[in-house]
């Protein structure tokens, strides 16, 4: 089953308590980014970019993309 990213990512940013551009500063990725994975228009982001968000939310990378 493929996991969707975009609700994973949401999830843990609102677990959190961090918004979309404070995220964005914490991994080092643009905003524009994180907002078009998270919206789904960016359905298959790179492993450098999941890896540097899941390093943002302070989570492992299975976290991120485990339901």
């Amino acid at each position: 089953m493929k996991v969707d990213i975009s609700k994973r990512i949401k999830y843990w940013r609102k677990e959190k308590g961090i918004t979309q551009d404070a995220l964005a500063k914490k991994a080092d990725i643009p905003y524009t980014t994180l907002a078009k994975i998270e919206s789904k228009i960016v359905t298959n982001p790179r492993m450098d970019t999941l890896l540097k968000i899941a390093v943002g939310l302070d989570i492992t990378i299975d976290e991120l993309m485990t339901e």
